[in-house]
């Protein structure tokens, strides 16, 4: 099952311009911090900001950025830096996402099975693997550029760069709480009646193929700032 919830509003491209980018990440900005926000739109979300990295550097491409003052590449350099660590936090979330798949994985066969005390232990494993990959958001920095600064690319890549932070951690949280919350369901009834089985084992079948759709969407993201970082370089080193 995958997602393909997209904005109607964001151009496709070759049309963009940095004010419709910027509408599309306060679109996301807002999706994201939604009380009502769901995983399906934490998917789309990761989808849509690949796609926000593309235009960005699209928009780098262009002649009017090609040629940038002495105070312009300190803040492009900044907002380099502070892009590399949501880089490697990126990558890191893949291979989060592809453990926890393969522990979901793990707990459906021992679900059929009906081994209660390794569903437990599974279920335990599900949890820790999340808490992990929690704890690495408090190593990144989150900083932003000065009120001062006057580059309308560094602006525009430091708000991605936190809407793309804020992305993935409000994903693991909701991740936190796809077994947490259903505990009557999930963790303390004990499997008495296959009806009860049968539910647990659609429940986490969803929740693989929602953590599927999260290891695709931060490849994609990860992909895209790669590229829009390379061709910032690029300018950098000119």
């Amino acid at each position: 099952m995958a997602f393909h919830l997209r904005s109607a509003s964001f151009p496709t491209k070759g049309h963009s311009n940095e004010a419709e980018v910027e509408v599309e990440l306060q679109s996301l900005e807002a999706s994201i911090s939604s009380p009502s926000a769901t995983m399906e739109a934490m998917c789309d979300g990761l989808k849509r900001l690949g796609d926000v990295y593309s235009h960005i550097e699209e928009i780098i491409h262009l002649p009017s950025n090609q040629v940038c003052s002495i105070q312009q590449r300190k803040e492009l350099d900044c907002e380099m830096e502070s892009s590399l660590e949501l880089i490697d936090l990126c990558n890191s979330m893949q291979e989060n996402f592809a453990e926890l798949k393969n522990t979901i994985q793990d707990l459906l066969l021992v679900l059929r099975r009906g081994d209660d005390a390794s569903t437990q232990g599974k279920i335990q494993s599900y949890i820790r693997l999340v808490r992990k990959a929690q704890k690495q958001f408090k190593k990144t920095s989150k900083k932003t550029t000065s009120d001062k600064d006057d580059c309308k690319l560094v602006r525009l890549m430091t708000k991605a760069r936190l809407v793309a932070a804020s992305l993935l951690e409000s994903a693991l949280c909701l991740l936190s709480k796809q077994v947490a919350m259903p505990k009557r369901s999930l963790v303390s009834k004990a499997f008495q009646k296959r009806s009860v089985v049968v539910c647990q084992e659609e429940q986490f079948q969803a929740l693989e193929c929602i953590i599927v759709d999260l290891e695709h969407g931060a490849e994609l993201l990860f992909r895209s700032m790669i590229q829009s970082r390379v061709a910032l370089l690029n300018i950098l080193s000119s």
